[in-house]
């Protein structure tokens, strides 16, 4: 199985709040990447983020439906499991490529232990294509920082959970975005990340980077940065590449 791991997939533009489809853009050489995979005529299942929201599930598999074609990259169907259709889980092992999106990290992470994919994984011999939570959850041990009003002053939140072990790398996403932003009254790179940060080491992505794990080894693509015992260090720039294992 072949992996990118992305802080943000793309394929669409905001038009007053509403996404609408649009080509995947080629940062990085992400969409290169997606072509050089892709099959002609791909079967695409998706799995979100909340299995309960409809409306954004249904959203999801309209806008790849659309985007990918766009791109250059046909299908032949796009699936999405969700809460009405679970059992369609099991078409996985016939799928091309595995679309795991954005969303709430621990609310994925549930979805994902109740459809026992890290033991479905196993048989896919696919793509698998993350963004933003889907990439995180894909960590042995996955970092779900606080994310919701509430949770950055919530004792009882869980930051470390079980995830579907294909990396050991923990996934940072939007960096250029969090840095700045505020939760709870802490801000969430210097009150929050950083701190946690001690004694475990997290990738910090951009969105438009990424990482391609093939063969037993990680490449990772675009600007990016390590935050390690309360440091942050730039890995990676826009236009280069760096072999992390």
């Amino acid at each position: 199985m072949r992996a990118i791991l992305t802080s943000s997939l793309g394929g669409y533009r905001k038009e007053k709040g509403l996404r609408i489809p649009a080509p995947i853009q080629n940062t990085n050489g992400l969409l290169d990447q997606l072509k050089a995979v892709w099959p002609a005529h791909a079967e695409v299942l998706i799995l979100p983020a909340d299995p309960a929201d409809h409306p954004k599930a249904d959203n999801f598999q309209a806008l790849y439906a659309a985007s990918f074609p766009m791109s250059g990259l046909p299908v032949s169907s796009v699936r999405i499991v969700d809460k009405r259709n679970l059992a369609d889980v099991e078409s996985l092992p016939h799928a091309d490529i595995l679309l795991l999106t954005g969303g709430h990290v621990p609310t994925q992470n549930r979805f994902f232990r109740q459809l026992q994919l890290r033991e479905r994984l196993q048989d896919f011999r696919g793509t698998l294509i993350a963004m933003s939570a889907g990439s995180m959850n894909c960590a042995e041990s996955v970092y779900a920082g606080p994310e919701l009003p509430g949770e950055a002053i919530d004792p009882q939140f869980q930051r470390w959970l079980p995830g579907l072990g294909l990396t050991e790398i923990n996934i940072f996403p939007h960096m250029q975005v969090v840095r700045d932003e505020i939760l709870d009254g802490p801000r969430m790179t210097e009150d929050i990340t950083l701190p946690d940060s001690m004694g475990h080491t997290l990738l910090a992505l951009n969105d438009g980077s990424y990482l391609v794990l093939e063969d037993g080894k990680t490449t990772l693509y675009g600007e990016a940065y390590q935050i390690r015992d309360g440091a942050i260090t730039e890995l990676c720039q826009d236009g280069a590449s760096v072999l992390l294992l």
